[in-house]
């Protein structure tokens, strides 16, 4: 079954609106064992938009018009269908009822404008909006189930888990059940990847899709497979894999760095402490964002000035004026002094230039000294990070964390971006 997307507006089209309701519509349906096979995004063209609903309805037995619902002239999906379905355009009265209700609720008055939502082509069928003010609606033409939806986000979204699924499942039903397995990794890129699979996993089975996802800082890893009679090619894959790169598995869905951290944290009973200088508070910020991080977390320190060192945690100043505040003996003195300070079993410390500006021949921009451990077990390294002052700090909160979850895993293996970023 082919399932094509007209994703409709002329804000679409100028990039002032990013799409976002393809992605979601794609997930849904591929939950469900559909995959879309084509997306055309069309701007508030009359001429466009009805060539474009007249070759993929012929093309597909589904199609999906996503927009121009709303009650200003630009929204032109109704009146288009009309056109090419040859149904009149007529007040629908479930419509109409439902913008009075929708009114009510919103304690708006009912107006022309608003009213526009409600003509809708004869012939057609609601799709309740338990959201939004304009309805959606579905028709047969050319032996393929058109769909009309609202483009704003929030009420696609209602309406596809509420109705629209289940309109395209009772109309045209599978019998597969597919499923993703995926997991986040740090520190390995997908080119890296795909050639330890090519050349040590060289059966793969063609069952199971690999997959990747590259986000900032983790890349996920995708295992899909279209039918639950290879759930067991799914996992063989799955343990493959992790053989290979076990140590950098930060976790499972939809996990990051921190939580893997605050999990561990919990697992040993450990409390962890930040001190901070070039990343102004980032690495706490990430730990604390998640749910349960009190429990595991109770102070960090941003030490930004060399004064704030001394007086707050304790950087003794002859270390500051003979290394400089950039330095494997300031971070360890950091990290001593956050855990002196906030009574934590572990500590994060960093300190470094984030640049644009500040650099020197000795300490260019990018370079970094970083601390983590325990009280009798400190580590330092040093790293250069080329990169824009976001990317920079966003790359050293990711590498202290995932140092950090690496050492209470007991991982001793080093990994490749040490190598990769030191100097």
């Amino acid at each position: 079954m082919k399932i094509q997307l007209l994703l409709t507006g002329n804000e679409l089209m100028s990039g002032h609106t990013v799409d976002s309701n393809s992605a979601m519509i794609a997930q849904q349906l591929g939950a469900k064992g559909y995959n879309i096979a084509r997306k055309v995004t069309v701007g508030d063209d009359r001429v466009k938009l009805l060539e474009e609903m007249q070759l993929q309805s012929q093309a597909s037995e589904v199609l999906i018009i996503n927009g121009g619902l709303g009650p200003t002239a630009d929204d032109l999906t109704a009146q288009i269908l009309s056109e090419l379905t040859g149904q009149a355009i007529e007040e629908n009265a479930i419509a109409k009822q439902h913008l009075i209700e929708w009114c009510e609720r919103h304690k708006l008055k009912l107006n022309e404008a608003n009213l526009k939502q409600a003509m809708l082509p004869t012939g057609i069928e609601i799709i309740p909006n338990p959201v939004g003010s304009a309805v959606g609606f579905f028709i047969h033409h050319n032996h393929c189930l058109i769909i009309c939806t609202p483009g704003i986000p929030s009420e696609l979204k209602s309406m596809m888990k509420q109705t629209i699924v289940d309109l395209i499942c009772d109309q045209f039903p599978n019998n597969k059940q597919p499923s993703t397995l995926r997991f986040q990794t740090f520190g390995i890129g997908e080119s890296t990847l795909q050639q330890l699979v090519n050349n040590q996993l060289v059966d793969w089975p063609e069952e199971v899709e690999l997959g990747f996802r590259a986000g900032m800082p983790l890349l996920e890893i995708k295992l899909s497979i279209q039918d639950s009679k290879h759930t067991q090619l799914q996992q063989d894959c799955y343990q493959h894999l992790y053989r290979l790169i076990s140590d950098y598995i930060v976790g499972s869905d939809s996990t990051n760095l921190a939580k893997a951290v605050i999990q561990l944290l919990n697992q040993q009973h450990s409390r962890l402490t930040t001190a901070e200088s070039c990343t102004g508070g980032l690495i706490a910020s990430a730990i604390t964002e998640n749910a349960g991080a009190s429990s595991v977390f109770e102070a960090g320190f941003v030490t930004y000035s060399n004064a704030i060192k001394q007086n707050i945690i304790g950087v003794d100043k002859m270390i500051l004026q003979t290394q400089g505040a950039v330095s494997e003996a300031v971070v360890i003195a950091m990290a001593n002094g956050a855990m002196a300070r906030s009574g934590a079993d572990y500590a994060i410390a960093v300190s470094g230039v984030a640049g644009p500006d500040g650099g020197s021949a000795q300490k260019p921009v990018g370079t970094v000294w970083i601390a983590w451990g325990s009280r009798d077990k400190l580590k330092a390294c040093k790293l250069r990070l080329n990169a824009s002052r976001k990317w920079f700090q966003q790359m050293v909160m990711a590498i202290s964390l995932d140092l950090i979850r690496r050492e209470l895993l007991g991982i001793e293996k080093e990994p490749r971006y040490l190598s990769r970023y030191s100097e």
